[in-house]
């Protein structure tokens, strides 16, 4: 499990290879990343908007940007937390994710919150020995 936390709030991921859903002699390789967002703030937050880095291993940047996650803005009090699981495909047997959340504070402040940078694995992936 991969985490972060900016200004209180706590980020967690967990990405999962879903060998079901990938094609490696097609170069369809997928993932699916479970996160948590727990707000150990004092303030109540909403998240407004998303924006991913998604890096495969041949170097490919791909930048997704949207409003909330899987359709929702969730507001978040003071000691709760949201939970959702979304994927991404890559055409290569590895790669990064990183990003960060837009949030805005019940005061009307805009702040990012970072997502911890995490790798995602597939067996496929060839081995390396440094």
């Amino acid at each position: 499990m991969y985490q972060q936390t900016t200004r209180s709030i706590l980020v967690s991921v967990e990405p999962t290879y879903l060998d079901d859903q990938s094609s490696p002699d097609e170069a369809h390789f997928v993932w699916k990343y479970h996160v948590r967002i727990e707000n150990h703030g004092e303030l109540t937050v909403q998240l407004r908007n998303r924006y991913w880095r998604i890096t495969d291993s041949l170097g490919r940047v791909q930048e997704v940007r949207g409003a909330g996650v899987v359709g929702e803005q969730p507001v978040l009090h003071p000691g709760e937390a949201y939970e959702y699981t979304s994927g991404t495909p890559l055409k290569t047997p590895s790669g990064i994710m990183v990003g960060t959340y837009e949030m805005e504070s019940e005061t009307g402040e805009m702040f990012d919150i970072g997502i911890p940078a995490f790798s995602l694995d597939s067996p496929f992936q060839p081995k390396r020995l440094n």
